[in-house]
Formats: C-alpha cells, sequence, structure tokens
C-alpha cells in the first residue's frame, strides 16, 4: 500500500512538471504617439492572444517601471537587460506606435536580446517599429520583411533598413524561418485606414513556435 501512494505521488508530482507554462517575451519599447491606445490595442493585444493560447506572457522595457497612461496601467515583469533568452521560446516586439521617434537608434539591450534569440534559433516576432531592432540586429540578413510602404513614416528609418540585407516583401505579416514581421500597427492602421496585423501576427509566432516543440 505504502508502495502505491508513494508511486502516485511521484506521478502527480512528475504532472504538475510537466505541465509547466511555456513562456514568450514581450518587450515594449519606450515612447508612444498615443500610448493608451498603443498599450490596449497592440501590446495588450499580443499579450492576450499568447495567454489564451496557453503562454505565459512576461514584460520587458528598458527601465522596468510601470508604465500609465489614462486608466490603463502595466507593470512590466522585469527590465531587459535583465533578460535571460533562454527563458523563453518566443520573442514578440510590438510598434507602440513611436512614429515619432522611430529614427532614433533602437535600444541596444533590445538588439543584443533579438540578435542572441536569433543564434539560439528561438522565433522572433516583430511589428512596424520594432523591425528596425531586427535590422539593426543583423538577422533579416537574407530574410523576406514586412514594413509600411510609405518612405515619409520617417526618412530616418530608412538606412537601417536598405542596410539590413533583408528582402521587403509588403506591409502584411511575413514569416521567413523563425523571423515574423508586420508593417502595420495599430496606429498606422487607424492613420491609414489599413488592416492591423497585431492578431496575425501574434498567431503567426504561436504557430512557430508549437510547431517547433511537436
Amino acid at each position: 500500500m505504502k508502495q502505491l501512494f508513494l508511486l502516485l505521488l511521484s506521478v502527480i508530482v512528475f504532472a504538475s512538471c510537466a505541465e509547466d507554462t511555456s513562456k514568450v517575451l514581450l518587450f515594449i519599447p519606450d515612447g508612444s504617439v498615443d500610448l493608451e491606445f498603443a498599450l490596449t490595442k497592440e501590446a495588450g493585444v499580443m499579450k492576450d492572444i499568447l495567454e489564451q493560447s496557453g503562454f505565459e506572457v512576461a514584460v520587458a522595457t528598458v527601465s522596468g517601471e510601470p508604465i500609465v497612461a489614462g486608466s490603463t496601467k502595466l507593470k512590466p515583469n522585469l527590465k531587459l537587460g535583465d533578460v535571460r533568452v533562454t527563458d523563453y521560446v518566443g520573442f514578440i516586439l510590438p510598434c507602440m506606435a513611436a512614429a515619432d521617434t522611430l529614427g532614433a537608434p533602437p535600444a541596444l539591450e533590445a538588439v543584443a536580446m533579438v540578435k542572441k534569440a536569433a543564434q539560439e534559433g528561438k522565433p522572433v516576432a516583430a511589428q512596424l517599429g520594432s523591425v528596425l531592432i531586427l535590422a539593426k540586429a543583423g538577422v533579416l540578413m537574407g530574410k523576406k520583411y514586412a514594413f509600411a510602404d510609405s518612405e515619409d513614416l520617417n526618412a530616418n528609418m530608412l538606412p537601417y533598413l536598405k542596410d539590413s540585407g533583408g528582402i521587403y516583401s509588403g506591409t502584411g505579416v511575413i514569416q521567413d524561418g523563425n523571423i515574423i514581421t508586420s508593417g502595420v500597427c495599430p496606429y498606422w492602421a487607424r492613420m491609414n485606414e489599413l488592416q492591423d496585423g497585431t492578431q496575425e501576427l501574434s498567431q503567426a509566432l504561436i504557430k512557430v513556435i508549437k510547431a517547433r516543440t511537436i
């Protein structure tokens, strides 16, 4: 009887360990033209879709400080500099509608994270402004990628893309191996009456992650 009890206990412990939720890292860039809109319509949507698919989502920002916009408040789980790439099965980077700062150099920590994720074969999804982080990290080389089709969006960002070695392939969600990109964030969609790529980008990342774990 005692041996049966110990056997059942070991099965329960093993099952609880096997049910450990896979983690995805959501990096939120600093700044936004309409922060509350970007949080609820982009970052929040990504987080919800991933969690509904069974993933644990860790939110990282450069500062690690709470983000407050109107009635919306988001507390990051950690600073970007403290992220250990090996802890996550995938990475997703929203644009956050930072149209006024898109030409600024991407955060060095974000570039380093994306580069290491690519080296470890981890899938990375990025939308509009954050595609520049992928370009700076050198992971677009020889890859098809999506971006806005307007050269007037911000002239300062064009060198990042032209020197990336990537292949521009339109505005819709594009997957090339473990690199997934979207050229239309909610803000850009609202401004130009386009189809927002947030949901499709999130679902594409989920599909790639699950394909890797089968």
